[in-house]
């Protein structure tokens, strides 16, 4: 397991360390029924029923994923929930704002939505929750969030992690039998994330190792981040 240099750091920070960045290709994007509706209206651009969409999803469900394939195809301006620009300053017909609960400026939110409702453009807001759990401030701003359609976009499933898991395996060309895989898709976090940070892990321990992958390495590794998490 991690040595004491690494513990002074604290499992759980080891543990997300090792995520590593992810891959946002299109091939890389799984289709399940819990992400299908989202993918969907995502590629039905610019058939939308209004200027702005609201995809809504747990963390770790993908929604960071499917807007950077949507920005990615249609040369999104992508917008900072922390630094909104001056309308004037979109030079495109799509945008894409990644995190609507880090939003610090609301006024500068609505006035860009007002502006590329005008302008005939499009833009695509990813949120962890529906603007009415939100505690949004400026009343026309929670008004026109309310008018914007939703597609929502649910917690990956068993099939979805099993999925993700035998890629990220299969990128790494680790040959797993498939009841590893079965293993640790009913005991991991219901999360893309915490699949792609524990097949990482995984895989650096082996090496370290020098040994396998196998099922009894990856159900230490699961314990070590049970007892992580309730440290």
């Amino acid at each position: 397991m991690p040595g004491a240099g690494d513990a002074r750091r604290g499992p759980a920070q080891l543990f997300f360390d090792l995520a590593g960045a992810p891959r946002h290709g299109d091939a890389d994007f799984l289709i399940s029924p819990a992400n299908r509706a989202a993918h969907e209206m995502i590629s039905r651009w610019p058939d939308w029923p209004d200027s702005a969409l609201l995809l809504v999803g747990p963390p770790g469900s993908g929604k960071t994923h499917l807007g950077a394939i949507f920005a990615r195809r249609h040369d999104a301006l992508l917008v900072s929930p922390t630094d909104i620009p001056e309308p004037g300053a979109l030079c495109g017909a799509c945008a894409l704002l990644d995190g609507l609960e880090a939003v610090t400026d609301e006024t500068a939110l609505f006035h860009l939505m007002n502006f590329i409702r005008e302008s005939g453009g499009s833009l695509l807001i990813s949120s962890r929750q529906p603007p009415s759990a939100l505690k949004i401030a400026l009343p026309d701003l929670l008004s026109r969030l309310r008018r914007a359609p939703v597609v929502e976009i649910g917690a990956p499933d068993d099939s979805l992690i099993r999925a993700v898991l035998e890629k990220l395996f299969r990128d790494r060309q680790l040959a797993v039998e498939a009841t590893l895989v079965d293993y640790v898709a009913l005991r991991l976090e219901r999360s893309l994330d915490a699949a792609r940070a524990f097949v990482r892990m995984l895989d650096e321990e082996a090496l370290s190792r020098g040994r396998p992958v196998t099922r009894a390495l990856a159900g230490e590794l699961l314990q070590f981040i049970d007892a992580s998490r309730g440290a």
